[in-house]
């Protein structure tokens, strides 16, 4: 990025590379945050820069044209120091934190401006610029995060480097542990890693995709149960269809289509292959076994944009899905399938023998251990539910 000073290699920490991934270490990644202010503080588009003797910190102004978060001026203009009292060093409540001085006890390099550490918003231009470049496709990171950190990463870059910066801004809503906040304090927080061993992982996917990225996720044992059941459905939908090849795009694909050029709106793409589902079951029943073949196609085929029905359908519904009770052990262990396939056996030779009692009470124990017969046709299936 253009500056007009350089700064001591040693000051600005580096970026470590993992094969494919790129972790970066300390305050800034290659360019660092002087390299940011430098360049923020040669151009005239910048907000005017001011070291105020008086301040602890070298502060941005709201001098710089295309920082306009109009949302929240009048709010912060109107709210000044209901919360926080009013630092006299601003001339204005937007003004923030460039580079602050440095602190008895604390991390600090050197700069044009003494001894310091960055402010929080250049620490992120710093790694942004140096490890995606002055414009990229799309910046990411949590609803509270939009302002001020966002919005001031927004005005800082852009008067830096005299580029867009980023295309697209996309902000994701909360998580929620059964209607409540997840939180360390609250003892409910628990990573994806921690919790992919007690259900399938594509259960997880769907469950996520299930709510707008926007907004709120609300994680419960009912709502993984749902998300379970509705991929379910489509598995069930494909079982015993051969899709046809290549694949012939309908109406479904058109909904799926808008509802993610809506915003990313996953709930309503889900919506359309629960829809597609239902149409293939439709011609499933009617015998209809070329439609069925072309709606099996295109079904796979959307599922697959969002990462789902990546499995053989029997292999999934085969597939035992692991439970955890709510003291946290292990569920009574489900049939295994030679188990079942030799009961399903007995209960076919009880049908022969028209002992139909028998056949029922093999039917009933299975599904008592949560495996579901289902006659048809070419015979007798089961699914783990």
């Amino acid at each position: 990025m253009a500056g007009s000073g350089a700064v001591d290699a040693a000051a600005a920490p580096l970026v470590e590379r993992r094969g494919p991934d790129l972790v970066a270490i300390g305050f800034a990644a290659m360019a660092s945050p002087c390299e940011v202010l430098l360049a923020t503080s040669d151009l005239a588009l910048a907000r005017e820069i001011a070291r105020i003797a008086a301040a602890e910190a070298l502060r941005i102004e709201r001098k710089f044209s295309r920082y306009r978060p109009d949302s929240v001026i009048t709010r912060l203009n109107n709210s000044a120091g209901a919360r926080v009292e009013v630092d006299e060093g601003k001339r204005d409540p937007l003004d923030f934190v460039l580079w602050k001085r440095a602190k008895p006890g604390e991390p600090a390099w050197d700069s044009p401006w003494g001894l310091g550490r960055p402010g929080w918003h250049i620490e992120c231009s710093a790694m942004s610029v140096a490890l995606l470049g002055d414009h990229f496709d799309i910046h990411g990171g949590g609803m509270d995060l939009k302002f001020p950190h966002h919005e001031n990463e927004i005005a800082q870059t852009c008067a830096a480097c005299g580029s867009k910066f980023v295309d697209t801004w996309m902000h994701n809503g909360f998580v929620n542990v059964n209607a409540e906040k997840m939180s360390k304090s609250l003892g409910n927080f628990f990573t994806v890693r921690e919790v992919l061993p007690h259900l399938r992982p594509e259960v997880m996917r769907a469950f996520v995709l299930s709510s707008h990225y926007r907004g709120p996720i609300n994680y419960s044992d009912d709502n993984l149960r749902q998300a379970d059941a509705s991929l379910e459905r489509l598995y069930v939908a494909l079982r015993d269809v051969v899709p046809t090849s290549p694949v012939v795009h309908g109406a479904a694909t058109e909904k799926f289509k808008a509802a993610m050029d809506d915003d990313f709106n996953t709930p309503e793409a889900l919506a359309a292959l629960q829809a597609l589902a239902r149409d293939l079951n439709v011609a499933k029943g009617a015998g209809d076994g070329a439609k069925a073949a072309v709606l099996a196609a295109e079904l796979v085929c959307l599922a697959g944009v969002v990462g789902l029905l990546g499995h053989e359908p029997e292999a999934w519904l085969r597939t035992r899905p692991a439970k955890v009770l709510g003291d946290g052990t292990t569920a009574a262990a489900e049939p295994d399938a030679a188990e079942i396939d030799a009961l399903v056996e007995a209960r076919m030779a009880a049908r022969k023998a028209r002992d139909f009692k028998e056949s029922d009470r093999i039917r009933d124990a299975l599904l008592a251990r949560g495996v579901l017969l289902e006659d048809g046709p070419q015979g007798t299936s089961w699914r783990y539910r």
